[in-house]
């Protein structure tokens, strides 16, 4: 005979529910983290530079300290889609950053992150969260964004038509107070900023 588990079934449900617009109802709205641990988002449009960030921020760090929630590998490796339809994406990106967060990690979430579906759930993670929270987007043009892009290794795999498509210009999410990055800050630049407004002491 075939048995339901309920707490799967539960689960999807809150994907198309909670997740989608606001903070997860299976969260319980509680605090997460300690006064030690690090959440760090990155929102931009794509080719801005994020995960390059990111990955310099976790090298500067001890090993095995900085976990980083891509928002591209959540959707396109994890779940095998390229978009946020159904809450899935947000919802896992929610549990795992507030697990991760549990377990002692500091935390990057990293991605274009559309204010569309976002503006609730990352606002909610920051403010349950207990330690030093930071926020940052990109503010670049189009053409920038396509400009950096090709000079990355993986520019062959998508070009200016695709991220046509993707750019959503300057989406500020108000309750994040994101400080912004633009063309003019170098990616050394950038690292050195956020460094030094997540770990002060240390840089």
């Amino acid at each position: 005979m075939m048995t339901t588990d309920t707490s799967l079934e539960s689960s999807r449900d809150l994907s198309h529910s909670s997740f989608g617009h606001g903070r997860s109802a299976a969260m319980g709205h509680e605090a997460v983290g300690s006064s030690s641990t690090r959440l760090i988002t990155l929102r931009g449009n794509s080719g801005s530079g994020k995960s390059a960030v990111a990955a310099a921020v976790r090298a500067a760090r001890p090993f095995g300290t900085v976990a980083i929630l891509g928002q591209d590998v959540i959707r396109r490796d994890i779940l095998g889609s390229g978009d946020d339809a159904g809450g899935h994406p947000i919802g896992l990106i929610d549990l795992a950053g507030r697990y991760l967060l549990g377990r002692g990690f500091d935390v990057i979430i990293e991605g274009i992150l559309n204010a569309k579906w976002y503006s609730q759930i990352l606002p909610c993670l920051v403010a349950d969260h207990r330690g030093v929270s930071r926020s940052y987007i990109y503010d670049l043009s189009f053409e920038e964004t396509v400009r950096r892009h090709s000079t990355k290794p993986i520019a062959g795999a998508f070009g200016e038509a695709e991220m046509r498509q993707w750019y959503r210009g300057f989406q500020p999410i108000a309750d994040l107070d994101e400080g912004v990055i633009t063309a003019g800050d170098s990616l050394d630049a950038t690292v050195a900023r956020v460094l030094e407004d997540c770990w002060p002491r240390d840089s």
